[in-house]
């Protein structure tokens, strides 16, 4: 008896975006344990040997704070261009693109001008150790998007308008680095 051949074996299904999303909750993760860490050290620090920040370092509050506000703009960028890509309109989701690649590095530029008003040493002791420890982790993953939005910008005008999950999936990585910031926000910067 002649059996018929087997069927192709199913597209995958979304996998980049999946992919963001797991690699999003492992920055998520990566972040609150290194969040949970300073706070350790800093109740440590005030409970046993004094102040936790350095008294001739003051925190430029007006670039933090934009920072924060910088990503809803950002936000809304990314998932103006999603929106345009599903519906096949090319302009738009570039100028979108464009937008939320600015927006990072806004991000970038005064996370580096924080760093300057600061003037933390690293060998200043746990405190500056730390800061940098969380704040330059932050800027990687801001840098890693900024990448991750020029690569999908090039993609999807050089002639890739059928792909919509990559956009999608810069969106949702956006979204995660939004929620990472409003905790360092809060705790690196207000708390102290």
């Amino acid at each position: 008896m002649l059996a018929l051949p087997t069927a192709a074996p199913p597209e995958p299904k979304r996998q980049l975006f999946v992919g963001t999303a797991l690699a999003s909750a492992g920055a998520v993760m990566l972040m609150g344990g290194m969040l949970a860490v300073w706070m350790r050290w800093r109740d440590y620090t005030v409970d046993n040997v004094g102040p936790w920040k350095p008294d001739d370092v003051t925190v430029p509050e007006v670039t933090t704070n934009v920072m924060l506000i910088a990503f809803l703009p950002l936000m809304i960028f990314a998932q103006w261009a999603v929106y345009a890509a599903k519906r096949d309109d090319k302009p738009h989701t570039g100028v979108a693109l464009g937008l939320t690649a600015l927006m990072a590095l806004l991000l970038i530029n005064s996370q580096v001008f924080t760093w300057v008003e600061m003037g933390v040493a690293v060998s200043s002791g746990t405190y500056g150790v730390m800061f940098y420890a969380l704040t330059g982790t932050f800027t990687a993953l801001v840098l890693a998007g900024l990448l991750f939005t020029i690569v999908a910008t090039f993609r999807y005008l050089g002639g890739r308008e059928s792909e919509h999950e990559i956009i999608s999936s810069v969106a949702l990585y956006w979204y995660a680095m939004a929620f990472i910031y409003a905790w360092l926000w809060l705790i690196v910067y207000v708390t102290k």
